[in-house]
Formats: structure tokens, C-alpha cells, sequence
């Protein structure tokens, strides 16, 4: 079961103009919206087996049980609590996942050893495999974290630390040199600070980019080996670039419209992390399924 992120190519962002950017006028011109959401997920109690069936599973209840602890004690921000799958019997396995069942957010990172990871339907725990350069599974754990370790500790390791600002710049580029001037700044601003900086957003849906700009910025930025998908209210598709801490965050509605796009200095994007209600509520939300399986 190998859960895969595809993350497309970048598609450019709409423009302002054109049908639908300006109101009824005397020459029948008609205002149109954007569509709303068709649907949101939600949380979705999973299906489980009767208790009588899995009464003799011990295994996978004890680990359901520790999991709840480590939920119950886990602070955001904390280091991640890890708890193994690689040693549980099949049925135990099978127990754990149905009762944990499969979000909405999922983790790719590529390279001679790939780990996959995507969130249960219980926010702030994770199923994390890694993979050997052959294909075969390496490591098979669950993680409770805000963000698995592998994305804030790991995201990086072979990205450059500056962005190369050059005077000449290719026709038609207009407002790329600017952004990569602001990036940069902020990227040596951090390099000299004794404490982490608040994400520093450049927001590119606001400014006008040309398919020239926008060409350039990816080519300056470079792509990395990591891409987090969230879907949802629409979906949120953020990708690592080859440049240290710099992600690109792109927000899209139902239609898969794109309706943010944005370039974010940052550890980690906010829009990937889980927050303490969410691991509060996923406590709560165990200790219900735990209940019902005894």
C-alpha cells in the first residue's frame, strides 16, 4: 500500500481581467462568481469490528493504548513520539488500521530511500514508511507530531543556502529579480539571527507575474525532494524548493482553481502543521474508539 503525492505542474495564476472581473454595465456585461466549495471533508468515525473479533488482539490494543498516552501527553512543538508497526502481527496491524483509518494529508519525499507518510483521520498522527533503494520497506511507524520529523529536520539537506542574484535577467521578466531580492534578504537576515524568525510570506497572487516571472522564480528556486498534499476545504499543494527554507504554498478551491499562491521563508508552512486542538481532539477521539472496541 504505497500512498503516493503527485504534485502537478504549477499551473499560473489567473489574471484580473477578462470575463467576470467587472460589474453589470449598461452593455449587458453580467458579474459572475467563482463557485463555491462543492464539499468539505470532515472526520469520519471508522467502521469497526465487533469486539468479540479482535477481544484475543492484544498487541494491536496495547499499541492503540500507548498511543493514547503519547497523545495525551504530546505538546506541539515537542519532539516526536514514535511507536512501531514492524513488529505487529497481521491481525494486530489490520486492527490498527482500521481503527486509525487514512486522512486527508499526505508526504512524499523522493530520493535513494523514499519515505511516504499520511496522516490517520486522527489530526497529528501519522503512518510513516521509508523505503530502501530497492523498493522494499524499510521502517513502518506511527508519529505523533505537529509535522512529521523527516519534513521539519529533513526537508533540506541538499538545498543551497543563498538564491544567486544575477544583473542580467532574461526578457521578460519584470518582477522576479525583486521577489528573489526579498527572499534573499530574508534568507541572510536568518543566517545571522541567534533565534528563528517569524515565516516571512511573499504573497504572489497579489503581484503581477508574467509566465516569464514565474518561469524564472522556478528555475531560481529550484524544486526539492518534498511535496505535501492537503486536501480539504479545496486542496493545499506545498512543495520544498531546492532553496533552504523556502516553500511554495498554493491554495486551491473545489474546482481546483488556484486562489493563493505564495512563497513562504519559513521551518515548516503553518498551513501543514497540526495544532494543540487537534491533538486534543484526536485524544478524545481514541479514547471514543478504544471505548467501543472493548
Amino acid at each position: 500500500m504505497n500512498d503516493e503525492v503527485r504534485v502537478p505542474a504549477r499551473p499560473r495564476p489567473d489574471g484580473g481581467i477578462g470575463p467576470g472581473s467587472q460589474p453589470d454595465a449598461d452593455d449587458g456585461a453580467e458579474l459572475t462568481y467563482l463557485p463555491m466549495p462543492g464539499a468539505m471533508h470532515t472526520y469520519r468515525p471508522p467502521i469497526l469490528p465487533e469486539p468479540a473479533e479482535v477481544a484475543d488482539l492484544h498487541a494491536g490494543h496495547q499499541l492503540l493504548r500507548s498511543l493514547l498516552l503519547l497523545l495525551t501527553g504530546y505538546q506541539v512543538g515537542a519532539l516526536p513520539q514514535v511507536l512501531d508497526l514492524g513488529a505487529l502481527p497481521p491481525a494486530d496491524l489490520r486492527l490498527v488500521e482500521d481503527s486509525l483509518g487514512s486522512g486527508e494529508v499526505s508526504i512524499q519525499r523522493s530520493g535513494t530511500e523514499p519515505v511516504q507518510a499520511r496522516e490517520t483521520r486522527l489530526a497529528g498522527v501519522w503512518r510513516i514508511r521509508q523505503y530502501g533503494a530497492g523498493g522494499e520497506l524499510r521502517r513502518d511507524v506511527l508519529e505523533v507530531s505537529d509535522i512529521p520529523g523527516f519534513v521539519r529536520f529533513g526537508s533540506f539537506d541538499a538545498a543551497r543556502a543563498r538564491i544567486e542574484l544575477q544583473a542580467q535577467w532574461p526578457d521578460g521578466v519584470m518582477n522576479a529579480p525583486g521577489v528573489l531580492a526579498e527572499l534573499d534578504a530574508e534568507l541572510g537576515r536568518r543566517a545571522d539571527a541567534e533565534t528563528e524568525w517569524a515565516p516571512h510570506i511573499v504573497n504572489l497572487t497579489l503581484l503581477p507575474q508574467s509566465e516569464h516571472d514565474l518561469t524564472c522564480l522556478e528555475d531560481r528556486l529550484g524544486t526539492g525532494a518534498l511535496a505535501i498534499l492537503s486536501r480539504g476545504y479545496g486542496s493545499c499543494r506545498i512543495t520544498a524548493t531546492a532553496t533552504r527554507d523556502i516553500w511554495w504554498v498554493q491554495h486551491y478551491n473545489s474546482d481546483d482553481r488556484l486562489i493563493l499562491n505564495t512563497l513562504e521563508v519559513t521551518g515548516v508552512p503553518d498551513a501543514a502543521l497540526a495544532a494543540q486542538e487537534d491533538i486534543v481532539d484526536s485524544a478524545e477521539r481514541l479514547r471514543e474508539i478504544l471505548e467501543a472496541l472493548q
